[in-house]
């Protein structure tokens, strides 16, 4: 039985996004980390790859897209699912696929839908380590 708990990178460079998503992964049971920016996150990754990173799309500096390539690009980096956050009127789904994105969630966040989304991602790990239990964070917000 799988006994880490998964690690999940969260990266927004608004404050409140990023306290409102570790609340919520923690009461899930998660262990969050968070970045303000792209090159934040590209730095925690190098020092300790998550199990899954949730990416904003649409910040200064360096954008979700390009944190994404940089990470696909980088043969050093073990396979990190990477869920992209956008905004109705912001780019389509197919250009983050198309840079090695392995999904998206539209704002405002369904909370239910991401932790499905997070849960279906993060399943086949655990099966591969030998727990395909799905006991595992509940879907459910109190």
């Amino acid at each position: 039985m799988n006994c880490e708990i998964d690690r999940i990178l969260v990266v927004d460079d608004i404050a409140d996004n990023l306290l409102l998503l570790q609340a919520i992964l923690e009461s899930e049971g998660y262990q969050v980390e968070l970045a303000d920016s792209g090159p934040a996150a590209l730095d925690r990754i190098k020092t300790a790859p998550p199990d899954l990173m949730l990416l904003d799309v649409m910040m200064p500096d360096m954008n979700g897209f390009e944190v994404t390539q940089r990470v696909r690009q980088d043969p050093s980096l073990p396979f990190i699912p990477i869920l992209l956050v956008t905004g109705y009127t912001e780019p389509t789904p197919a250009e983050g696929f198309d840079v090695g994105a392995d999904g998206f969630i539209r704002k405002p966040i369904d909370f239910d839908e991401l932790l499905h989304r997070i849960r279906a991602i993060l399943q086949p790990k655990h099966c591969f380590e030998g727990d395909c239990s799905v006991d595992g964070p509940s879907n459910r917000m109190n």
